[in-house]
């Protein structure tokens, strides 16, 4: 069984958006630490209510999120 619940965080339009990878949650907020509670909150529900064996997950999972950044520019 995984130990691990995946988040990809990307900057969308006005938001930073994140997306996961190996569960179906989306969430987003106006700044990271907004987006980190609205992460944490969202898994949460996520959990509270499923079959954590049809995801392969443990009964508390850690959290690792990637974190996409813009291209760097080299002079």
């Amino acid at each position: 069984m995984r130990k691990i619940i995946q988040i990809q965080i990307y900057k969308g339009e006005s938001q930073f958006v994140a997306e996961g990878v190996n569960v179906p949650i989306v969430t987003q907020g106006k700044t990271l630490d907004d987006l980190v509670n609205n992460i944490k909150e969202a898994i949460q529900l996520f959990l509270e209510d499923e079959n954590l064996e049809e995801y392969d997950l443990v009964t508390q999972p850690s959290i690792i999120a990637n974190l996409e950044l813009d291209s760097l520019v080299y002079a």
